[in-house]
């Protein structure tokens, strides 16, 4: 199997359809939000809305670096959420992190081996595999407070 379709494979598990390091996956544990958990303040803790935007930001960021060699996000503007209203918004961020998971998925099994190894747009931010993987774990680490954070307002 090609390295890229083994690590895209492993960004569906954590995105899209996986269970077998978290026994859950971001798409199916925010199909269980409401507009309203997501928008949700407990002290200090992001609200559920502003993780998903904050991943949202990085998945279509990096995607779009891979498709034009050009890295235009920035970190300070990665929880820069837009007001989240009503269920339409929330339906729209939720829709454009799932449209997003799809294409980065995509475009990581795209890629060939060799090109894994060479550098992300500058040599200083590492290989195109690095950050892939760093995806990964950056997506597991939101995982898992999206998690909590549903469980401290739902009570499930």
């Amino acid at each position: 199997m090609k390295q890229s379709i083994f690590i895209a494979n492993r960004l569906r598990e954590v995105l899209l359809n996986g269970h077998w390091i978290a026994n859950t996956n971001c798409k199916e544990k925010l199909q269980l939000v409401t507009w309203q958990h997501a928008i949700h303040k407990i002290g200090n803790l992001n609200t559920i809305a502003a993780l998903t935007f904050h991943l949202n930001y990085y998945l279509s960021g990096v995607l779009q670096a891979f498709n034009t060699e050009k890295l235009e996000i920035k970190d300070q503007y990665s929880f820069d959420l837009p007001p989240v209203k009503n269920e339409a918004d929330w339906q729209r961020l939720t829709d454009d992190f799932m449209r997003n998971a799809e294409m980065f998925a995509a475009k990581v099994e795209e890629i060939s081996d060799e090109q894994l190894q060479e550098a992300f747009i500058d040599e200083k931010y590492g290989t195109n595999l690095r950050n892939i993987e760093g995806m990964i774990e950056h997506c597991y680490y939101h995982l898992g407070q999206i998690s909590l954070i549903r469980k401290l307002i739902t009570n499930t």
